[in-house]
């Protein structure tokens, strides 16, 4: 099943760069180990699920992952050989804004190499730069 919306309240938005740095979303609070962003960029539902599946054949399907995003973004793409003008094209695909710091991906229940292992082969599929962050213990 792809990664998208069931449904939106509008077909197409404005494209908008990201900016600023993630507000909520940015420590590691599911899991023990987590992946995270450190530069801004659109990731895409092909990417978000190229990711979910190296991490689940790297942990052998043992432990527990969460994806903490989701591709709620429509992004549009003319037709090649079209010219300019005749209105907004239509959506091509779905993407996820990922400010920098933001919580990509969770693991637990692995051993921790095990689980390094599996979010650096997942940061290789996505375009941005990240590190590995674990849980802070609080009290």
């Amino acid at each position: 099943m792809p990664l998208m919306p069931k449904r939106v309240r509008y077909r197409k938005q404005q494209r908008r760069a990201p900016s600023g740095v993630a507000r909520t979303g940015h420590v590691v609070s599911f899991g023990d180990i987590g992946l995270q962003a450190l530069n801004g960029a659109w990731v895409t539902n092909i990417q978000i699920e190229a990711c979910r599946v190296a991490i689940n054949r790297s942990m052998k399907r043992k432990g527990k992952m969460w994806i903490r995003i989701f591709p709620d973004k429509p992004i549009t793409k003319k037709p090649l050989e079209t010219r300019m003008g005749k209105g907004k094209a239509n959506v091509d695909g779905w993407v996820a804004v990922v400010r920098p710091g933001h919580m990509l991906f969770e693991v637990a229940g692995v051993p921790e190499p095990v689980a390094r292992e599996a979010l650096r082969l997942a940061a290789t599929k996505l375009p941005i730069r990240t590190r590995i962050a674990h849980r802070h213990h609080h009290g």
